[in-house]
């Protein structure tokens, strides 16, 4: 199941500059997801991460698997309701490789174990075929209640 830009943003609240997934190429409902984010000289983290040689911060890497991790949830929602999901913690994060302009980022984030409203996912982050960073996840994953968070 490919998920285009235009469905992302009606599951994400995220929005320019924050929003750092470009398309899903991937989803097993429940179980796994696939997500894509390509890096443009034109990322506003550029302009300080670093002006002569631009590397994109590894906490926005990690935001981005938590982003696709936060797709794979909302689509595995087993309620009519609205859910909304929290990054929790991260766990064993790892730095292997830079991420530089005209990168391709793939995200393949599997989920490790759920107990309501907790899901753990392992998240993977490669260029081409090396791996560039990966960690544990945690997320609570719960309903929005009349427009509200029920967090």
């Amino acid at each position: 199941m490919t998920i285009e830009i235009g469905e992302i943003q009606a599951i994400l609240p995220h929005r320019y500059p924050f929003l750092l997934v470009d398309r899903i190429r991937e989803l097993e409902v429940g179980q796994r997801i696939v997500g894509i984010k390509n890096v443009t000289v034109n990322e506003p983290f550029f302009q300080g991460h670093f002006p002569d040689r631009p590397i994109m911060p590894g906490v926005l890497i990690l935001e981005a698997m938590a982003q696709v991790g936060g797709v794979l949830a909302f689509k595995s929602f087993p309620s009519a309701g609205r859910p909304v999901v929290y990054l929790t913690g991260v766990d064993g994060a790892k730095f292997r490789k830079p991420v530089v302009p005209g990168d391709q980022l793939r995200f393949e984030v599997h989920v490790l174990k759920r107990r309501p409203p907790f899901w753990k996912m392992q998240a993977k982050a490669y260029v081409e075929a090396d791996l560039v960073c990966e960690a544990e996840l945690t997320a609570m994953v719960t309903e929005e209640k009349d427009g509200k968070r029920d967090a």
